[in-house]
């Protein structure tokens, strides 16, 4: 017979009586049994007074079985992490102490935090480089229209030793980028205006007329044609 049709059987005629408790006997019925007609028998001759009285020692085994697992437990940590109660000082004052100190509860507490130093390190360090990139990310977004490659690179190379309080300052810091970058752009644009020289006809010789003009003069002048000063 399976164990949920003993359970059943129990729960039906033991109204009130803790589940587990009726678990843990069916468990021992089905041991015992080999057919339903067996197992029905057996609950048949049991009476309230005698599954309370199982139960009770069922639960009594597992409630010293708790307390002596937290025991191990607590002591295990005491081992581990070199925890000692406290003593309760009998003339507190000063800042005041935390009324929880010594207890089981705060040596547990600390016990855990000690345990988790390594873990929540590791999310410190994880959460810090996701935020260096995500900023490079916004710099090089300020930086991609940048016409002064020496500019540029000085930038990110001061990047990479600064730190900022806050988002905020951050901000601040791409706004000041920004405004570096269309300066940086404006004087890359005028380099390159003065780079190119004066118009030809602009160039003037020492009396205020242009090279040009003057070779175009020369070039009209009677000596420099063959046809001029002849009458037709």
């Amino acid at each position: 017979m399976n164990l949920e049709a003993i359970i059943a059987l129990l729960s039906t005629k033991f109204k009130g009586v803790r589940s587990d408790g009726l678990k843990q006997l069916a468990r021992m019925i089905a041991l015992q049994c080999a057919t339903e007609e067996d197992a029905k028998a057996i609950v048949d001759k049991l009476d309230e007074a005698q599954v309370k009285g199982f139960v009770k020692e069922f639960r009594a085994d597992v409630d010293k079985e708790v307390s002596d697992g937290n025991k191990t437990f607590e002591n295990n940590l005491k081992k581990k992490f070199d925890l000692v109660a406290k003593k309760t000082d009998p003339n507190p004052g000063g800042d005041g102490d935390d009324p929880t100190k010594g207890t089981t509860e705060a040596m547990i507490a600390a016990a855990v935090a000690k345990a988790l130093e390594p873990i929540t390190k590791t999310m410190t360090d994880f959460n810090a480089k996701n935020l260096k990139e995500s900023r490079l990310q916004q710099l090089n977004e300020k930086l991609k229209d940048c016409k002064n490659a020496a500019f540029k690179e000085r930038v990110l190379k001061d990047f990479a030793r600064m730190s900022f309080d806050d988002d905020a300052a951050f901000a601040d810091y791409l706004t000041d980028t920004e405004t570096d970058v269309a300066n940086a752009n404006q004087n890359v644009a005028n380099n390159g205006l003065s780079s190119q020289g004066t118009p030809m006809f602009a160039q003037k010789g020492d009396d205020g007329v242009s090279s040009a003009v003057q070779s175009y003069i020369k070039s009209m002048n009677p000596e420099g044609n063959q046809f001029a000063g002849k009458d037709l």
